[in-house]
């Protein structure tokens, strides 16, 4: 039996735009007003440490006048945890963070840093925020996400979006698996990176997951139809599946 699916809209590159050309637009604040206009169930916003994207003010903007829940991505850091305990967003989504890659490379290695993440996922946690691990579909993962108290698991999907044929079937497999172990162990499975149309509803068909995390593709879709219909496009792929 599967349940509803939400559906996160990371609004990154409708600053990546903006920042750009040093302007106040396009506004990602309006974005995200839009995309929950729309129909998303959450707004999800990566503020990383070189502020490539997404600055304070837009945190501290969307903490402020969004009508849905803020997914805060971060590196495990004590200057983003200092700004995550400052702002209380409703979910804080730790993610690994290189300074020289374009976008998220693979999941954070939840079991090699245990002792690095148990103080930030406790503080986070303690301060009222809904903890997630950005990770590989791993068992190891996930047992290291259920030994320190992270209450959610996003599971990596970008080796999926890049494979194809029977090694992205396999890739598939996998993120069902890792699906149901975190379900069966307690933990609210979600997933993300690169999902398209094209490649959403076999993600979105795995019963056990309850959020998708989409952004790039989105955005860069809505330059061609605009972010309400596109996000509206998604959901009912999304619905379709369930």
């Amino acid at each position: 039996m599967t349940g509803p699916l939400r559906l996160g809209v990371n609004i990154d590159h409708v600053a990546t735009v903006r920042n750009a050309r040093g302007s106040g637009y396009p506004d990602p604040v309006r974005a995200a007003l839009l995309a929950a206009q729309a129909g998303a169930d959450g707004i999800t916003a990566h503020l990383r440490e070189d502020r490539r994207h997404i600055t304070d003010d837009d945190i501290a903007r969307l903490s402020a006048e969004l009508p849905v829940p803020l997914n805060l991505e971060m590196a495990a850091t004590q200057e983003m945890l200092a700004i995550a305990l400052r702002h209380r967003p409703h979910a804080v989504c730790i993610v690994p963070e290189k300074r020289e890659e374009r976008t998220t490379e693979g999941g954070l290695d939840a079991a090699g840093q245990f002792d690095h993440l148990a103080p930030i996922i406790a503080a986070l946690r303690d301060n009222g925020s809904r903890v997630s691990l950005f990770i590989e579909p791993d068992a190891r993962q996930i047992d290291a996400a259920i030994r320190l108290g992270a209450p959610v698991v996003e599971l990596h999907t970008g080796k999926f979006a890049e494979l194809e044929g029977g090694a992205q079937a396999d890739e598939l497999k996998r993120l069902a698996d890792a699906a149901a172990l975190a379900a069966k162990n307690g933990l609210e499975p979600h997933a993300g990176h690169g999902l398209t149309f094209d490649n959403v509803v076999p993600i979105a068909a795995i019963p056990q997951l309850m959020e998708l995390n989409i952004g790039h593709f989105l955005i860069g879709e809505a330059i061609f139809a605009g972010l309400g219909p596109v996000v509206q496009q998604m959901r009912l792929l999304m619905e379709s599946a369930r």
